[in-house]
């Protein structure tokens, strides 16, 4: 798939993007709102919400890719350890209907006491996180397109289990923010696994 068109849920995401895996069948991208420097998603590249709703494929892919990454996370953020989570399904914390494993760096007293980072992570609503990202950019299809899913949801017409907690403390970074880290990570990848790249950024991203 092309890196233009690379969607997390319902929103192209394709400057955020740093790693494609050689299959294409995952993709990672760095955080609108990480909970600390160097927290990244793996992401399935075709869009399903539950871990069971991938093929054994994708299934290998997606984990394959996230041992790749955190390696180089690790590496480059200095980290003394990583959290490495999948919330699968709302119960569980995930707040977008879209499969995606967390890679979350950590060093010493990061936070106290050190398990209190699962609720900085419960308290993530990366749906809303997003949607309030798109609310500030020009017009465009993508944000249409979420409006009217939106509207159909007011209107009780599609079901909404995804409604986290808003988490208040961190701002979410701009576009351009997140291309640097995208573009600095990337070339940390072999070729055939980059993303974004300088000159390659496309409208219609965050």
């Amino acid at each position: 798939m092309a890196l233009s068109t690379l969607r997390f849920s319902t929103f192209n995401v394709a400057n955020q993007v740093f790693f494609q895996s050689s299959s294409r069948l995952s993709f990672a991208l760095v955080n609108l709102k990480p909970i600390v420097p160097g927290h990244v998603l793996v992401v399935p590249t075709r869009v399903v919400p539950r871990l069971r709703d991938l093929t054994p494929d994708e299934v290998s892919d997606l984990f394959q890719s996230v041992h790749q990454i955190s390696r180089v996370i690790e590496s480059e953020y200095r980290a003394q350890a990583l959290n490495i989570a999948l919330q699968d399904g709302p119960m569980a914390g995930q707040s977008v209907p879209h499969v995606h494993v967390h890679i979350i760096p950590r060093r010493a007293k990061d936070f106290e006491p050190l398990d209190e980072m699962y609720n900085a992570l419960d308290a993530k609503n990366l749906s809303q996180d997003f949607a309030e990202a798109y609310a500030a950019r020009p017009l465009r299809a993508e944000r249409k397109a979420f409006e009217a899913e939106q509207r159909e949801r007011q209107r009780g017409n599609v079901e909404s289990p995804f409604a986290g907690i808003e988490d208040r403390e961190r701002r979410p970074r701009s576009g351009d923010e997140m291309r640097i880290e995208a573009e600095r990570l990337s070339s940390l990848f072999p070729e055939e696994n980059r993303g974004v790249q300088p000159q390659r950024a496309r409208e219609g991203s965050l």
